[in-house]
């Protein structure tokens, strides 16, 4: 999709973060007009004067996100930024987000028959299901802010030892069978051991684990994408808080795939990662299968 050949209007599904932020903007900025559903609890208020239209949903009611994306003629749209499936394991959170028919009509196989599993991928392969029966097809957020896609490259002045090279190449393979399992895209480890495994938490309470089990520090933290990652939902993502997070807990070294991982904030990533000694690269799935038929 080329979302620059002419103007239209696109829906934006905007979850917690600053990426929704960016995408909104590279969308105005293209001409567009953009009507955002913000997820209450996660979004930026900012988006309100961003885009043109902003309605507050819940993120268990898609028949109020459908209506409002179909009144302003959406028939394009993207999601962007995280939601927090813990809001649902909270005490009385089935009840602050109870569900509308919309819901149940296609997600009471995963929570009442439970023939269906309750994965992202799952879930948010039948969120992406529910607004093309409805005439909306979701489209990557990366699709309007490709720069947002780091490349592979050591991002910063201070590169890997042997010693780190071993650990990234260790916690690489983890990573990748835990995004195929679809538990989570982070791993923590140090010495090739494992420290810590990113599940529903998020990757900074990831991290943040680590250096509470790491009191040494100089432990290594690898962010992958899923072996078939679909691009159109929970893409890799890091800014300056994954960083700061990592310098708090004692961390040395941050791996992210290139190519599959949005990196927002690149230029004060950079800057913060040098000025605290932190070594941030980035690698294909390519270059690191080379890396590891040469160890």
């Amino acid at each position: 999709m080329n979302p620059s050949k002419s103007k239209t209007t696109y829906g934006l599904l905007a979850g917690w973060g600053k990426l929704p932020i960016v995408v909104a903007e590279e969308l105005k900025r293209a001409g567009h007009d953009v009507v955002c559903c913000g997820i209450r609890k996660h979004a930026d208020p900012v988006l309100a004067e961003i885009c043109d239209d902003f309605r507050w949903v819940c993120v268990t009611r898609f028949g109020r996100q459908v209506r409002f994306f179909r009144r302003h003629g959406v028939e394009n749209a993207t999601m962007a930024g995280k939601v927090f499936k813990t809001y649902l394991f909270e005490k009385f959170g089935w009840l602050r987000n109870f569900p509308d028919l919309t819901f149940w009509r296609y997600y009471y196989p995963h929570f009442i028959g439970k023939t269906k599993n309750r994965n992202d991928d799952s879930l948010l392969s039948e969120a992406v299901n529910l607004f093309a029966d409805h005439g909306i097809r979701f489209a990557p957020a990366t699709d309007f802010a490709p720069e947002l896609l780091v490349k592979n490259q050591i991002l910063t002045q201070k590169k890997l030892t042997n010693y780190q090279k071993c650990d990234v190449q260790f916690g690489w393979q983890l990573a990748k069978e835990m995004g195929r399992l679809d538990v989570g895209q982070t791993v923590a480890v140090k010495g090739r051991a494992v420290i810590a495994i990113e599940a529903v938490e998020g990757t900074d309470q990831c991290i943040e684990r680590a250096g509470t089990l790491c009191g040494a520090g100089g432990f290594t933290v690898v962010k992958v994408a899923k072996p078939n990652q679909d691009m159109r939902f929970d893409v890799p993502t890091i800014g300056i808080g994954t960083l700061q997070t990592l310098k708090k807990a004692g961390g040395s070294v941050l791996a992210i795939e290139a190519g599959k991982t949005i990196m927002l904030d690149q230029q004060e990533m950079i800057e913060f990662a040098n000025a605290n000694g932190i070594t941030m690269i980035a690698l294909d799935s390519a270059t690191m299968e080379h890396s590891l038929a040469a160890a």
